[in-house]
């Protein structure tokens, strides 16, 4: 279908109000405000990738936007679905449209094209530091207005927009540029004042962005002005919303220089509140965003609950998902499914721990079968009625003692880590020498190629031929009582022997 870009060819656009077509990459946009600009609402799709084409139809505050891929079209109406959009404060309504792309009449729709161009040049513009010459005017460190940030486990994308919205809090900032250093997130900010900068540290050094991950490390840089050349979505100069957007492409449109401030406010949302004050929501769009969300007909918010499926019937149990998915998160209840009993339900504490579990264990592989895990539809696990027994497949874990994420600011935080070959063992008694946990590690059936005590002999190393491997031992041997009232604790490690 060709559509033109004039806004009255309603019969085109009848099959659009149906509110759950098939998924499509094209999303067909409602009551929008009626000045919003085309970089509003390409901005809406930008936290979930790459946006390839829009038409709007002004007369009737309608909009169609195409993604690149099907999957993004699916993570931002899944994401949209549990956190109502807004733009200019005003509900707008997102749905599947029925055209699988957009085929737009160019000479009518030439300047959302442009403003399309712009965008993806912002989004393009990978390489940071190549149009951003640092002043090197350089003083004593304490007095820089100027921060270095390195983030470290960084398990959701932490964007220049999140930098902004937490450090503000502190003072004005003016610049912001961000980077990829030795496989490392960075970023250099400047406030107005050396004061700002001072307090930012002392607040955030060491604190975590979201639940059990994103942990800022803080130190005043040795310059004390930053040259930004381009703003976009790798660097930004508040102070100057003229700049282009990078070299040879069209000067942004200041719209997008707003849109792109009110893609952190989209994301904004009241709930939960993470470490840093940085809504659940946030992390959610920003896991989408990671692609890690995109599950048909599963919303990204806060959704604590998860469907875990092709499991080894034979071999699970309720304990066995206990120990692997309490490596990521508290688990409140596990269900094997009666009548389906490869799949279980699991539900963790919170939206940041599922999201951590199923990034983590999706894909892995338990008990020799590789399992999928995904957000599920329900709200809760429940548990079954008074005297019915459902041969213990439903188990309570809400007040187990070997929850590791309980205590605020445990090291358990900063410790999670994919499943590897290499675990982390600890509580160790004095008593049990590396031959008892090489036999040990042995007998969960896998091959142990390597151990090494830390120097106090309470931690040690122990590797495994294979990550299956390591997953059966750390179900098989966490919390296994070594004698002297020491029960044994097993983590993934990051590290190799």
């Amino acid at each position: 279908i060709c559509l033109s870009a004039n806004g009255n060819d309603n019969k085109k656009f009848k099959g659009d109000d149906k509110m759950d077509g098939a998924p499509s990459r094209v999303l067909h946009i409602r009551k929008l405000p009626g000045e919003v600009t085309e970089t509003e609402v390409i901005a809406l799709g930008l936290p979930f990738g790459k946006v390839t084409n829009i038409l709007m139809l002004k007369g009737k505050n309608q909009a169609f936007l195409e993604l690149a891929t099907e999957e993004a079209a699916i993570t931002m109406v899944n994401y949209y679905s549990a956190v109502t959009p807004h733009l200019r404060n005003q509900p707008i309504y997102i749905q599947y449209s029925n055209h699988k792309e957009l085929k737009t009449d160019n000479t009518l729709n030439q300047r959302a094209q442009a403003v399309l161009q712009a965008v993806t040049a912002v989004q393009a513009s990978n390489a940071p530091i190549s149009g951003t010459t640092v002043s090197e005017s350089a003083v004593t460190p304490a007095q820089s207005p100027v921060l270095r940030i390195i983030i470290d486990n960084m398990y959701y994308p932490v964007t220049l927009d999140v930098l902004h919205q937490i450090f503000s809090k502190f003072g004005a900032v003016l610049k912001i540029i961000t980077f990829t250093k030795n496989n490392q997130f960075q970023a250099l900010l400047q406030f107005g004042d050396p004061v700002n900068a001072q307090q930012a540290k002392q607040a955030l050094d060491g604190q975590n962005i979201y639940n059990a991950c994103c942990t800022l490390r803080i130190d005043f840089s040795k310059l004390v002005n930053l040259n930004v050349k381009y703003n976009n979505d790798k660097s930004r100069d508040y102070t100057r919303p003229d700049l282009p957007s990078g070299d040879g492409q069209p000067t942004l449109d200041p719209a997008i220089a707003a849109a792109f401030a009110k893609e952190t406010s989209l994301l904004a949302v009241p709930g939960a509140l993470s470490p840093l004050a940085i809504p659940n929501a946030a992390a959610a769009a920003a896991a989408a965003a990671a692609g890690r969300v995109g599950m048909p007909g599963v919303s990204a918010g806060g959704n604590t609950v998860l469907l875990v499926s092709n499991l080894n019937e034979e071999m699970v149990t309720p304990q066995s998902l206990f120990t692997l998915f309490g490596v990521y998160g508290d688990v409140q209840r596990v269900k094997i499914l009666y009548n389906k009993k490869d799949s279980a339900l699991i539900q963790m504490a919170d939206g940041n721990q599922s999201q951590l579990a199923m990034s983590h264990l999706n894909g892995q592989k338990m008990y020799g079968k590789i399992i999928r895990v995904t957000l599920s539809k329900h709200q809760t696990v429940q548990l079954p009625r008074e005297g019915l027994d459902d041969q213990g497949l439903t188990k309570d874990f809400g007040n187990s003692p070997l929850h590791r994420f309980k205590k605020p600011g445990s090291k358990n935080f900063q410790n999670i880590f994919p499943p590897s070959a290499t675990l982390h063992l600890s509580n160790i008694p004095p008593s049990v020498a590396e031959e008892d946990l090489r036999t040990l590690f042995a007998n969960t059936g896998g091959t142990v190629k390597a151990f090494k005590f830390f120097q106090d002999h309470k931690m040690a190393l122990l590797q495994m031929s294979t990550v299956e491997e390591a997953i059966q031992a750390l179900i098989d041997l966490h919390n296994y009582n070594l004698g002297e009232s020491h029960h044994l604790r097993v983590s993934f490690s990051k590290s190799t022997i």
